[in-house]
């Protein structure tokens, strides 16, 4: 066997093993690779599941602070609701109430950012209760055996509308002062849900039955903004006053609208590719809506403890959507 023969084999024998190291270097390499991102996807599985009780995303009630830079809402975790906070990204979540066994829910900033108002059921019957934004020194506003919930405040953070029970087995509107005193029945009859100061603090909107209505202040005169089978639920008012954005299954499942606040020119804003959009609430600035999504759509009927809802914005000129829901 001659020399250059020799080296030809060497080189052949070791490219040959450098081969086989390689192989198995890359065998090695991608069993831990693997394995890494078995471990980092279980904690990350972990840590979801921990922060979206079980896995289930459950989020609701959006509303918003005075300038517009944040989100507040329910999110619920393991089957019971806390009060949350988040950026305009959904990237920086910090909850605000953490009552175990406690459903707490519908939150609303004081326009002063002094105070959150919000409804819980801590003593056994929904009430309206208001806390500081940083979630200490809560304060009991109604003691009824009827349900009180959805508080809204007024534009000079003066007083409070309601929804409750209390003389009426349907629900009907109410204002009080912010410390829960001189409370007064604004509606009588029927079924009277979520209402929302005007920006001039002189109108409020609601819903009765599947219709938008606006109560005036200073005669309590109503005036009926939609009409069934062109339904609308859930109003709230644009921050110039001059538009109200609500929900409606006119054209088969729900959809987020707007009018102009006399009810001419509805039209659609938002339709979810599947499921649900619901629950509608526009920003101070009036740049966006924040509004929940109920993927498996059925928001009509009773929902079940899996089934998700997601809250979203939606840019009010483009309608460029965001996910806040994490």
């Amino acid at each position: 066997m001659s020399v250059q023969q020799t080296r030809q084999q060497r080189r052949a024998a070791d490219r040959s093993g450098a081969g086989d190291a390689g192989r198995e270097a890359t065998v090695r390499g991608v069993f831990f690779v693997t394995l890494l991102v078995v471990i980092i996807g279980g904690f990350g599985w972990w840590y979801w599941r921990s922060a979206t009780g079980g896995g289930v995303v459950r989020d609701g009630a959006p509303s918003w602070m005075p300038d517009s830079q944040r989100v507040i809402f329910y999110s619920e975790r393991e089957g019971k609701a806390d009060i949350a906070l988040t950026d305009l990204a959904g990237r920086d979540r910090q909850f605000i109430t953490t009552t175990p066994g406690i459903s707490e829910g519908s939150p609303a900033y004081a326009p002063q950012a002094d105070l959150i108002a919000f409804d819980s059921d801590r003593d056994g019957n929904f009430e309206i209760y208001t806390t500081k934004p940083n979630g200490d020194a809560p304060q009991n506003l109604t003691r009824h055996p009827g349900r009180d919930l959805a508080p809204a405040w007024s534009p000079d953070g003066r007083q409070i509308v309601f929804m409750s029970t209390r003389d009426n087995p349907e629900f009907d509107i109410y204002r009080m002062d912010r410390d829960g005193s001189h409370v007064e029945r604004l509606t009588n009859g029927g079924s009277n849900w979520f209402p929302q100061f005007s920006p001039d603090g002189s109108q409020i909107a609601f819903h009765a039955m599947r219709d938008v209505y606006v109560l005036s202040l200073k005669d309590r005169s109503v005036r009926r903004l939609t009409h069934e089978p062109l339904n609308g639920m859930y109003p709230t008012w644009s921050g110039d006053g001059s538009q109200i954005a609500f929900m409606t299954w006119r054209n088969g499942r729900t959809e987020i609208f707007t009018m102009k606040s006399s009810g001419v020119e509805q039209q659609l804003l938002v339709s979810m590719p599947t499921g649900d959009a619901v629950d509608p609430r526009w920003s101070p600035d009036g740049n966006y809506i924040a509004f929940v999504h109920v993927p498996g759509g059925g928001v009509a009927q009773r929902q079940d403890a899996g089934q998700q809802r997601m809250i979203y914005l939606v840019d009010v000129k483009t309608k460029r959507l965001t996910r806040l829901s994490r």
